[in-house]
């Protein structure tokens, strides 16, 4: 339930298609010469209630927490609902020791240094012999917490409590109960993208996504269409079509700095988590809190077992999109942007061993795109599980890290019929060999590559009517496109796709074909 209801002839109002903002603000407008406004009175800086986007959060692990602080800090976004079909857990993986719980005594603020001490870190998890990670505390009651003492901690009243936020298990509920929602927050594993977002937006929600945007081809373009029809404000929580990296590379290759783009190299560390491996055969007793058949939704039914959540769903088929769906994402929406590209005609991978169920250890899968007009067609080459393309010669020290191997050692190549350019996974701190003076990256803005600001308040502010977020539902849509023809490329190893996307049909094979729409389990379906 909001902490502020609204009149009931107000919301039949937005009802039948008038904002709830844009009624209250014409109304605000004709008793203004009767009312000084509250926000005169509040001082700089104050949102009067009926003027902040009220957003539920849905999906509440690492990211789900992470994202919903940074709208927590938001004086015009109210969050008003949780959603989680998970209860609360201490089992979520964190990038430092006890770092969710640190960020939220540090959103809190002065006063709550010792708050939540029964959400600290349980300790540590090795998760495969190259990854160790801290756990933490996620789940729709520990989120519920946090957003009604952030706001109970600036409520000014004596108490310094708020009881504002509601907690749903299923999103369904939260969608045809709560009646003042303006949007949606999504965090859930990958399969489940498509039908919230859909569902949302159906019901004239704004949305903003947790990369990757969907599961499937089919989905990517089911929900291109749904924000098309509905017009609603979408984003996905990718920031590379708005970087400073993006745009100084786009520049720089417009300008011929390395001649024609020929080929493009892009390599990611990941998998984190582990891939390659066949299914359990155990049957593990599912967590008290966790509703195991709403988490599976969509996918194949099965039994529950530790193997598959949290954080480790990225590798199954059935949830996940591997490394190529996780990480291909960002760079792949800048390598869009850079060259103007279209979803590829031909796909291939080769990959160590193949399993019935996840994804390789490693591999590398190669997509060809046709030209534009403007430039002619390439190949653009991904590297994940520890492989990279050869170091070229003649680079500086600092470039030629990128190409040693380990946890952080990522990049990306563009080779020209003139030079190359390499950079840092998403492009960051670029340099164009052989190298020009006309040639040299500004400073780097202080930027981290997991913050999502940027498609958040460009997202916010297409709410409120400014131009649609960078990163929307459409504009992802043939980007979302371009790495699910990877991942299913890495599932047949050695199988060439052949991808007619007019048609919306891998024409080389049928087998392949029906991974571009599988089924899914109908009373999940949005």
């Amino acid at each position: 339930m909001s902490s502020n209801p609204e009149d009931p002839k107000q919301e039949a109002a937005a009802s039948d298609g008038i904002s709830r903002r844009k009624l209250i603000a014409g109304a605000a407008a004709a008793a203004s010469f009767l009312i000084v406004p509250r926000r005169v009175l509040g001082g700089g800086g104050y949102v009067p209630p009926s003027d902040r986007i009220n957003i539920a959060s849905i999906g509440l692990g690492r990211q789900g927490m992470a994202i919903t602080m940074e709208l927590l800090a938001r004086p015009d976004v109210q969050i008003v609902a949780i959603c989680d079909c998970n209860e609360g857990s201490k089992n979520y993986i964190e990038y430092s020791d006890n770092a969710l719980l640190t960020e939220e005594r540090k959103l809190l603020g002065p006063g709550y240094e010792n708050w939540g001490q029964d959400l600290a870190s349980p300790g540590r998890l090795q998760m495969t012999h190259q990854f160790s990670t801290s756990l933490g505390a996620g789940g729709r009651e520990p989120a519920k917490r946090l957003v009604e003492a952030y706001y109970g901690s600036r409520s000014g009243s004596a108490s310094g409590t708020y009881k504002g936020c509601t907690g749903y298990r299923d999103y369904r509920e939260l969608l045809d109960k709560h009646k003042d929602l303006d949007a949606v927050y999504i965090a859930t594993p990958d399969h489940w993208h498509a039908d919230i977002s859909v569902a949302a937006m159906r019901k004239r929600k704004h949305v903003l996504c947790q990369k990757p945007m969907t599961h499937s081809i089919a989905d990517a373009r089911r929900v291109a269409h749904t924000a098309r029809e509905m017009k609603v404000a979408t984003s996905i929580t990718v920031n590379n079509p708005s970087s400073q990296p993006t745009h100084i590379i786009r520049e720089w290759i417009a300008d011929g700095a390395i001649g024609r783009v020929r080929e493009v190299h892009n390599w990611s560390s990941r998998p984190f988590w582990p891939q390659g491996i066949d299914r359990p055969t155990a049957v593990d007793p599912v967590p008290a809190g966790l509703d195991w058949d709403l988490w599976l939704g969509p996918a194949p039914e099965r039994p529950f077992n530790a193997a598959y959540l949290p954080f480790v769903w990225r590798g199954w088929y059935d949830f996940g999109d591997g490394s190529f769906g996780d990480m291909g994402c960002y760079s792949f929406a800048g390598v869009f942007k850079i060259l103007d590209l279209t979803p590829p005609t031909t796909v291939q991978a080769c990959s160590s061993d193949s399993f019935a169920e996840t994804y390789p250890k490693s591999s590398i899968v190669t997509l060809d795109y046709p030209d534009n007009g403007n430039r002619p067609g390439l190949r653009m080459s991904w590297y994940d599980g520890g492989l990279r393309p050869p170091r070229p010669a003649g680079l500086k020290p600092e470039d030629q890290r990128l190409f040693a191997g380990g946890e952080d050692n990522e990049g990306i190549m563009y080779v020209g019929d003139k030079g190359i350019l390499v950079g840092g996974f998403n492009g960051n701190h670029p340099r164009v060999y052989p190298e020009s003076p006309k040639y040299q990256a500004p400073p780097q803005e202080h930027h981290d590559d997991e913050h999502h600001d940027v498609a958040i308040d460009q997202w916010v502010a297409a709410m409120k009517g400014g131009p649609a977020a960078v990163a929307n539902f459409e504009a992802e849509s043939p980007v979302t496109e371009a790495f699910l023809l990877g991942c299913i490329a890495q599932r047949f190893p050695g199988d060439v796709i052949e991808w007619d996307t007019g048609s919306m049909r891998i024409t080389s094979s049928e087998k392949l074909n029906a991974w571009v729409d599988p089924p899914t389990r109908s009373q999940y379906r949005a």
